[in-house]
């Protein structure tokens, strides 16, 4: 069976990833602004690489993720999924006992994922996205609000 690998990625390498990180966050300037935060992988499968994620942390228990992309030829094929078991594993290690997510109303895809992979919604944060230099359309639908997802990591469970 393939598995995923996050592999660590240097401050000095993060540009070369800004185009993956696009697939996901659609606005530049919003990119821009946590590029260089908090920790960014590079996801492989099967030793090629199909995706980044960067992750920040708000406090010193909680992490949340910030960006997850997957380009397309590759969604729908379970790697989110250990994507998520991986990023679990590794920042329970570290003492985190929550972390979070946030995706658009519009979204509808993860909001279901988020879900299936073990969050819960927490907040709704209206208009988060009417700052967005140019508004975002999907499903049919406006993304104007962020909902956000926790997930408590100290009873992880098998993620199916």
């Amino acid at each position: 069976m393939k598995s995923v690998v996050l592999e660590p990625v240097g401050q000095e390498k993060r540009i070369l990833y800004f185009d993956y990180l696009l697939l996901a966050d659609e606005s530049e300037e919003a990119v821009k602004e946590y590029l260089y935060d908090g920790e960014m992988f590079v996801i492989c499968w099967d030793g090629i690489p199909v995706g980044v994620t960067l992750f920040i942390f708000p406090t010193n228990e909680m992490v949340e993720l910030k960006n997850i992309a997957i380009v397309e030829d590759f969604r729908g094929s379970g790697i989110g999924k250990q994507v998520f078991v991986e990023a679990f594993k590794i920042y329970r290690s570290k003492g985190m006992k929550k972390m979070l997510v946030g995706t658009a109303n519009s979204s509808i895809a993860n909001l279901a994922f988020y879900q299936k992979v073990g969050f819960r919604m927490v907040e709704i944060k209206k208009d988060f996205f009417k700052k967005y230099p140019t508004p975002i359309y999907e499903n049919g639908i406006r993304a104007l609000d962020m909902v956000m997802f926790e997930k408590d990591l100290s009873c992880i469970k098998k993620i199916d």
